[in-house]
């Protein structure tokens, strides 16, 4: 909680929870970084679908990363985006969005996602596009699909998708 404050915090923590047991957000892969018996950092990837399904493409959402303000600027978001995208390749998933920051996910290999078709469940201001993002892990993929990305019922509220 202490990764986005008090009030945004206690937030954050409900979708969380509200995520682990949304079933339409599975599967999901959600991990941990733990530095001396303490919890450093949170990363969740829940499942996502793109309409219309033409097209057999398996894909996930990053939402939410958080570091606690103890240990950020560590390296240990950045740890866990690779640990998390590593896991995803390896079992098949094929494309990963994200909304966030444009200057921090490219170097994970995030890219424009509205540039190859893709749309945000919720419209995203054009002053903002580029913070919606998709990194693909399986080669060839982007290009193959496009269209309107659909969350789990719980991360698919409008509330999710503002600024």
């Amino acid at each position: 909680m202490s990764a986005f404050g008090q009030s945004q915090g206690q937030e954050i923590v409900e979708l969380v929870n509200n995520l682990l047991d949304d079933e339409t957000a599975k599967p999901l892969l959600s991990l941990v970084a733990k530095i001396n018996g303490k919890l450093a950092g949170h990363i969740l990837f829940t499942a996502v679908r793109i309409h219309p399904e033409a097209q057999e493409t398996t894909a996930r959402i990053l939402a939410p990363l958080a570091i606690s303000r103890d240990f950020q600027g560590q390296g240990i978001g950045a740890a866990l985006i690779r640990e998390g995208l590593k896991h995803l390749a390896e079992s098949g998933v094929d494309l990963v969005f994200v909304l966030g920051h444009p200057g921090y996910y490219p170097k994970f290999g995030f890219q424009v996602a509205g540039q190859f078709g893709f749309e945000a469940p919720y419209p995203i201001p054009s002053e903002h596009a580029d913070a919606w993002m998709v990194c693909e892990l399986k080669a060839g993929e982007i290009g193959k699909k496009e269209g309107k990305v659909q969350c789990s019922e719980v991360l698919n509220q409008p509330r999710h998708w503002r600024e």
